[in-house]
């Protein structure tokens, strides 16, 4: 199946909050409303990236609490995404974590 991040997102439910929402698609940027086929994909990446950001500048306080929610929510949006492919979820689970335990170390946590 192919569809826009945004537009998968928006059938969510419960619907997150609006500033959640608005963050998520302000992070996903170009991506944003682009069709994909590999949807979990995307969604881990964007979750990634943002940690990544936080991480690599330090900012990991409360104004940053925003962004700290949006990357949680595209891993769990991911895995939610990912539950439409059971046979898949542990190698893509055992992949997000080695790629997200590797921030740390590059941030020297």
């Amino acid at each position: 199946m192919t569809i826009a991040p945004t537009a998968w997102l928006a059938a969510r439910q419960p619907v997150p909050p609006a500033a959640l929402a608005a963050r998520l698609t302000d992070a996903l940027g170009a991506r944003a409303n682009e069709p994909t086929a590999d949807l979990v994909e995307v969604l881990l990446c964007a979750g990634e990236a943002l940690l990544s950001r936080l991480l690599s500048e330090g900012r990991t306080d409360r104004q940053t609490a925003l962004d700290l929610l949006a990357a949680d929510a595209f891993v769990t949006y991911a895995f939610e995404a990912a539950s439409d492919e059971p046979a898949l979820v542990t190698e893509r689970a055992q992949r997000a974590m080695a790629q997200i335990s590797h921030l740390a170390v590059a941030a020297d946590l």
